[in-house]
């Protein structure tokens, strides 16, 4: 283990978990020499072009979707029609012409059509395997059913595995109901599980099953302004029952009332159970079954890369372009500003066209967009599955006073690293290295809600004398925000969006409380990640110092090996006194906590050093809820060690402009070519400090 000496970083310590020497080497001598590519969900790098077939998918789910919603009325109003045996109202008005036969005849080729299409679409999606298992677990559950046992148990499930993709699971929730009404779905945490519908089997007890199948799936498709309606029925109490049940179940979503019904057999009239959506009732959840798709919002997917620019200053300089603003745009991630980057991006409101159109004039800023196509929603932070790395180091050296040769060294850290790991510090980047004021500092006084001393310091100038640390200046000095504004460059989207609010509200804590909301949430959040990340980098200095690299008592360990950072903690565990002394668990299960409200802390001596910490920065009655900046901060867990994968190197010759290989016994090589993969939100530069035992 060795002490930090980089006050840039302000880390009290970092440590190593590798005893090799290291080698002295420059990293990001220029942008070209650190590359990073994003790996999105699936597995696919971001700069790739997109196969055709991905859009075919796309296509094949929208065509799907727009099939079943069709369908979904269509085969509710002829279940109606042979019902009540009068005329109901279609959503293609050219079928009243049409004589009853040729209606069902219509509606029943709409309908295979569609079952077809979600046949497909299942497959799409599910293996061979998991489609079939489905299959046996939906007719496991008819059959127990209808034997009439009561013997179905609640907690019986199938799950369909982990579906990363968001619009994905939607459909898929949608195409597993739609075939099989008497089965509910529930997502959990990316993982859909089917599960058999109780209120469909509670339902089958008042009306046919036919009846039931065909309610469900109208409450599915969520049609606005359709009705769906029972068999005629002349008995009161049932009908009341019916009432009853469907608003105890329902009512959130639906209204029901009784309505007559001619039944020509009796010549008399029945009255029938109807049923239809309240106003907009469906649209009161977080989003609806299919996505944001009522509001026929645009939503366009692309890829950007950029070179030493930093990745808010982009995102503003291509809503100045676009005619939007920042919070239009949403990213898996973040980006280095000093490196040539690759990363999804979407952006809201903007069509492929008018993306496109833009981008000759991007290039003078070194972006570059491609892959631009349409999509169905955003992007979250953390909806990615890593990053890779493409990175020379140059002017490679031995240590002081080391005899032994450069390409052993080199060998061994890389071995060293790549079989042990190494410790899963943010890195310099997280916090803005080499600047006066670091963002978890701004982060600190937001927690704190000391809005001002917040904006001061968001404001506050490097010693570098250019138009931007200027009018920051300008404004320490005077307050002004009028006067700040007119100095400030256009592109400076955050500083300009903070001091039009001042401007407007004025610069006491009020003032500066609307300026913070003027920012994307996404924006606010980052300074309060940053605070976070600062007191884990500490906190895992702390435990590796005072454990070593020994699971104990009261540490907490990840039980899922295929979990990122966002992940309950019903899935953490904590370590008992005999699950120490048996060796239960190995160092890279640990984890420790990303402050926030909804984590637990060791039960040990690092979780007192969380309070202490907590405590000594004036948050020991934070809770991480803050409703003058709108937001909520759940915390998670992050694990103390992470591997590189798919890892590649090879040493270049002196000088060399482009990346010619070397053989490895070649003394004379002065630089490194490394490529490797890294988990979401680890650090290549934390990677490469563990590898060389030198600070970057």
């Amino acid at each position: 283990m060795e002490e930090d000496t980089d006050h840039g970083m302000r880390f009290s310590s970092l440590c190593f978990i590798n005893d090799h020497v290291g080698f002295q080497g420059t990293i990001k001598a220029s942008p070209s020499d650190f590359i990073v590519i994003e790996i999105d969900e699936q597995g696919q790098l971001v700069n790739k072009t997109i196969d055709t077939s991905v859009n075919e998918i796309s296509k094949i789910q929208r065509e799907s979707n727009n099939c079943v919603k069709k369908s979904r009325l269509n085969i509710q109003n002829v279940s109606s029609e042979h019902r009540s045996n009068q005329k109901v109202d279609t959503s293609d008005g050219d079928q009243d012409h049409l004589s009853g036969s040729e209606k069902e005849d219509t509606v029943n080729d709409v309908t295979s059509k569609c079952e077809e299409e979600k046949l497909d679409l299942l497959s799409s999606l599910l293996d061979e395997k998991t489609n079939k298992s489905l299959d046996q677990f939906a007719c496991d559950i008819k059959e127990i059913w209808d034997s009439k046992t009561e013997l179905i148990e609640p907690f019986r499930e199938f799950s369909l595995g982990r579906i990363l993709n968001k619009n994905q699971r939607a459909v898929l929730h949608s195409a597993v109901k739609q075939k099989f009404p008497f089965l509910i779905t529930v997502g959990k945490n990316s993982e859909i599980v089917v599960k058999p519908n109780l209120e469909y089997k509670e339902l089958c007890h008042l009306v046919s099953e036919e009846e039931a199948l065909d309610f469900f799936k109208y409450l599915d498709a969520k049609k606005e302004n359709s009705k769906f309606t029972f068999k005629p029925d002349a008995n009161k109490d049932h009908r009341k029952a019916v009432h009853h049940f469907l608003n105890k179940k329902f009512g959130n979503l639906v209204e029901t009332k009784s309505f007559p019904e001619q039944n020509h057999n009796a010549g008399n009239l029945n009255l029938a159970v109807t049923v239809r959506f309240r106003g907009k009732a469906h649209r009161n959840g977080k989003r609806s079954l299919l996505g944001d798709q009522e509001g026929e919002v645009t939503y366009t997917a692309f890829t950007l890369q950029k070179e030493n620019l930093e990745m808010f200053e982009a995102v503003g300089f291509l809503a100045i372009k676009l005619g939007v603003i920042p919070s239009d745009f949403s990213y898996a991630g973040l980006k280095d500003k000093k490196a040539v980057t690759y990363q999804a991006m979407v952006v809201r409101k903007v069509t492929p066209e008018r993306l496109k159109s833009i981008q000759k004039e991007i290039e003078k800023k070194r972006m570059h967009v491609f892959n631009i196509r349409s999509v169905g929603d955003s992007l979250r932070l953390g909806q990615l599955k890593g990053n890779h790395f493409e990175i020379v180091i140059r002017n490679l050296q031995n240590k002081i006073n080391d005899p032994v040769s450069l390409r052993e060294r080199v060998l061994e850290a890389i071995e060293n690293v790549k079989n042990k790991g190494f410790v899963n510090y943010y890195g310099p980047q997280r916090f803005g290295k080499g600047r006066k004021i670091q963002t978890d500092q701004i982060g600190l006084a937001l927690l704190k809600s000391e809005m001002v001393k917040a904006i001061k310091l968001f404001l506050t100038p490097e010693d570098v004398d250019d138009p931007v640390n200027k009018a920051k200046k300008y404004f320490l000095d005077t307050e002004d925000a009028k006067g700040t504004l007119s100095q400030m460059p256009e592109f400076r989207v955050r500083e300009r969006a903070l001091l039009e609010s001042l401007h407007r509200f004025g610069v006491a804590e009020e003032g500066c409380t609307r300026a913070w909301l003027s920012l994307p949430h996404s924006m606010r959040i980052f300074y309060i990640h940053a605070y976070s990340s600062r007191v884990w980098n500490k906190a895992a200095s702390y435990r590796l110092r005072t454990y070593g690299t020994k699971v104990v008592e009261g540490d907490l360990v990840c039980l899922d090996k295929d979990v990122d950072e966002q992940f309950p903690s019903s899935k953490v565990h904590l370590v008992t006194e005999e699950e120490e002394l048996a060796d239960t668990y190995s160092m890279h299960q640990v984890v420790l906590p990303v402050l926030g409200y909804n984590i637990q802390y060791p039960k040990n001596k690092v979780g007192q050093w969380y309070q202490e910490t907590l405590n000594r920065d004036g948050l020991r009655t934070c809770r991480f809820k803050l409703p003058a900046l709108k937001l909520n901060v759940p915390g998670c867990y992050r694990h103390i060690l992470k591997h590189p994968h798919h890892l590649s190197y090879r040493l270049l010759a002196p000088d060399a402009d482009a990346k010619v290989e070397a053989p490895h016994t070649d003394e004379t090589a002065s630089s490194l070519f490394i490529s490797f993969d890294l988990d979401a939100s680890c650090y290549a530069t934390v990677c490469l400090r563990e590898m060389m035992k030198h600070n970057i």
